[in-house]
Order: C-alpha cells, then structure tokens, then sequence
C-alpha cells in the first residue's frame, strides 16, 4: 500500500506547476510532467489516487486505434474519461495524465481512465495502475534493437499484469492468447474468412512449435503470420475459443458479433483485416465494460478512422489512399502491402518507410525489410512503385529481391513531391504507405497530389 507523504505532495504540486507553465507557452504538456513527478518521487502513479475504473490497451499493433475508438465511444455515451491519446504511452505519459486528472490533494477527478500502454512499459506502470480491464491486442515482431522478439515483450506483459485485472484477448493470436494464466479473460475472434490459407505464406511465423510440449503444431487455417487456428496433435493444445466471434460481410459492410445466445451488427469501419481486428476488440472491451449492443453500433456509425492512419478520397477519377505502414514492423508492414496487392484496378504505390527521428545522425536499423512481405508487391496490376526518402537504394534491393522488376521502381529524395514520379495514365488508385513518423509529409503529398490532379483535370 502506498502512502501519500510529502515527498509525493511535493512531485505532484512540481507536475501541476511543469503541466500549467507547459501550456501557457503552448508547448506538449503530455510527458514532461510526469517524468519529473516520477522522478521526485519514484512512487508516484502508486500514491496518487486512479479513477475507480480503468481500461488499458497494449499490444504490437493497433493499440491506438483501438484505444482512441473506446475513448470516442465511450464518450460518445456520455462518459467523462481520462486519458493519454494526446501524448505518450509509457509511465511517464500516464503519470503526467493522472496529474491532470488529480486534484491538489492526488484525489481523482473523474471515475473512468483509458490509458494506450507501450509493452514495454508495462513493468513501469501495472505495478502502480492495476486496469479492470486489460486489453491485449496482439503480439508481434517489432523494432529488433527495442523488442528483441514476441516472447521478450510476452513475458515483460505477463510477469507484471495484476492477477484482478479482467484480460481481453485474442483468440488468433497463439502468442498473446496466452497471457495471464491466473486472470479472468474474454477472448475474441474472427471466424474463419474467404481470404484464410491452409499454410503461412509469410516469410516468418513465431509460432510453428506447441508453446506446451513442443512439437510441430497444425493449423487449421492461417490468415497471417501466426494469426490463424491452430492444434498440437501430439498434446492436445488448441486456440481458446472466442467469447465473441465475428462474421464478416464485406459486400453490405457488416460485422455480425456471436456472444452467448445474442448477435449484433455493427458497420464496418474498414474492411482491411487489421482495422476488422481493431473493430472486435474495441467491441469486447466496451460489452464486457458494460455498454448494450445499441450504444456501440449507435457511436460507431459516426466514428472514422483518425486521418493519421487512414484517409482515401477520389480525385479526377482516381482514388488517393494514405495507409500508415510503421517501419521497423514487418508484421504490420506485409499486412498492408497484402491488403494493397489484393484491393481492384491498376495500383501505383509511394513507399515512405523510414524510421529516422533524426536525419543527420541516424544509423537506421534495416534488417526488418527482409523479415517483411515485399512480395505482395510484386503484382501485375501494381504498375508503378515510388520509394522517396534516404534509404532508397535498400528498398529497391529488396524489391528486387522479391521479383518486382527494376523498371517499375523510381527513387526520389522529394518526399512531398513524389507524385511527379507517378504515371497516372490508367490508374485507378495510389496508395501512399508511410511510417508514423513521415505522417505529416504523406499528408502534404496527398494534398499536393490532390491539387494536381484538379489542375490536370481542369
């Protein structure tokens, strides 16, 4: 039990002080005040006083989807929510929102929090903000130099999670499904889709072994990687069962969710798999939460995709799609160039993949790009590929690797002007995939593509 004293009295006055002067000169108040009050006081997010009921999400990819569509619809619902989407996810991140969240004496301001987590910072923050409900929503390869492998994030997870917190899991993921084995859990699932393989077609798959014994397991189905059903025929391991299991109708844009002996249909968002997945899990979270049916659907047909993730408009007769494809990530890198290579008509693709927080002195890490599915890619109906940025010359190689031919690649250091590298003459769609950090510049190029097309047309 942590006591408030006045070693935590004196942080949190220094984190209010740190957050007031930090918008007054309109700077970012969302890290910086909680890096100091954990830094005057260690056990700060221990002693300050949480909301009565919290929702955490972690996981490789589409936490913040997920996280930002519980909190809209939440709120959508008339809930007062504290949260972390307008800054960061780790400790520092959520003390400094429980700093805002807090009175003068470190009681909570409101009764409900949605925090987004980095899994690695789970070991920082479960210790002190025990969730009641702990959404997972994947485990995957990621930034090597930082995640090292799905199983070193797995335990960092599992070995810090609050046995009281309620787990919302996904029943086809063989990794992630497997967390908290003394916890109350609600899986979710996706049954099986026309696009489902017999084998992974993926360049890697973490999970060809049974976890209990072993052995070689088998699959049912595979939809990607080692997302899929699986069965040891030698132990008997199998995927849980999803509590809730979706239908996907991709023609009417419906998902129709199974739970006990009820079925409700929400809209469809997105009909890319990974966006279907972030849908179900925000589904879950919000039902096992306590919100009908109705109030999700009804909050659901208003919300969008934040254009930092996903835009499309059609100009001129051509559809322009921005796609986030995080770099350092070659799991959620091929889910869209698969996404992509299986979309209609003649494609041509701008890629801005790089990782590179600071230009000058970067030595980006480039080893993931042989991990990822370049050759969803190489496509007949994929005419053209821009690659813009200063690691060009490797991406090419690895398109090339993957059999696309060397006359349908261009190179350009004009990021926001790569569309002149474009042809354009019977395309029906560009697809720009850009890393998180180059999302402001593929917002400009779609703006400029955009323009350009209305001058063509005019």
């Amino acid at each position: 039990m942590y006591k408030k004293n006045v070693r935590f009295f004196f942080a949190l006055f220094m984190g209010k002080l740190a957050r007031t002067m930090q918008r007054m000169l309109k700077m970012n108040a969302s890290y910086f005040p909680g890096k100091l009050a954990v830094k005057l006081c260690p056990d700060f997010m221990g002693c300050i006083d949480k909301p009565k009921t919290i929702i955490t999400v972690t996981g490789t990819n589409g936490k913040t989807t997920v996280c930002n569509m519980i909190i809209d619809i939440l709120e959508a619902n008339g809930y007062d929510v504290l949260n972390n989407r307008a800054g960061s996810n780790v400790n520092a991140g959520v003390a400094s929102s429980l700093i805002a969240g807090s009175t003068l004496t470190g009681k909570a301001k409101k009764e409900y929090a949605v925090f987004e987590v980095d899994e690695r910072s789970s070991k920082l923050i479960y210790p002190y903000v025990k969730p009641t409900y702990a959404v997972c929503t994947n485990l995957f390869r990621d930034s090597i130099q930082r995640n090292a492998n799905p199983e070193f994030i797995f335990n960092f997870i599992n070995n810090n999670m609050p046995k009281e917190s309620h787990l919302i899991l996904n029943a086809d993921d063989l990794i992630s499904s497997n967390l908290g084995s003394e916890n109350e859990k609600t899986y979710f699932s996706i049954n099986r889709l026309p696009s489902d393989r017999e084998e992974c077609i993926n360049l890697i798959n973490d999970m060809r072994i049974c976890p209990k014994c072993h052995h070689k397991l088998k699959y049912n189905y595979v939809r990607y990687h080692h997302i899929g059903k699986a069965v040891c025929e030698f132990c008997g391991y199998t995927s849980p069962e999803g509590d809730y299991k979706a239908d996907v109708d991709y023609e009417n844009k419906v998902i129709t969710v199974t739970h006990n002996e009820s079925r409700e249909q929400y809209p469809m968002i997105s009909n890319s798999t990974f966006n279907l997945y972030n849908e179900l899990t925000a589904v879950t979270a919000l039902r096992e939460f306590g919100l009908t049916g109705e109030q999700i659907r009804n909050a659901i047909q208003n919300l969008n995709i934040v254009e930092s993730r996903y835009s499309r408009s059609t100009v001129d007769g051509i559809t322009i799609v921005t796609n986030m494809a995080k770099g350092q990530n070659p799991i959620a890198c091929s889910c869209v160039f698969d996404y992509v290579s299986k979309e209609p008509g003649n494609k041509e693709v701008i890629l801005l993949l790089e990782d590179i927080f600071d230009r000058k002195n970067s030595s980006e890490n480039m080893t993931w790009i042989f991990d990822t599915d370049f050759e969803f890619l190489n496509q007949p109906n994929i005419t053209n590929i821009v690659i813009g940025g200063l690691r060009t010359k490797d991406y090419k190689l690895r398109l090339m690797m993957a059999g696309v031919p060397e006359e349908k690649i261009k190179e350009t250091t004009d990021e926001a002007g790569a569309y002149k590298s474009l042809n354009l003459d019977g395309t029906d769609s560009v697809y720009i995939l850009h890393d998180i950090h180059e999302n402001d510049t593929a917002l400009v190029l779609r703006d400029n593509l955009k323009q350009y097309l209305k001058e063509r047309e005019a």
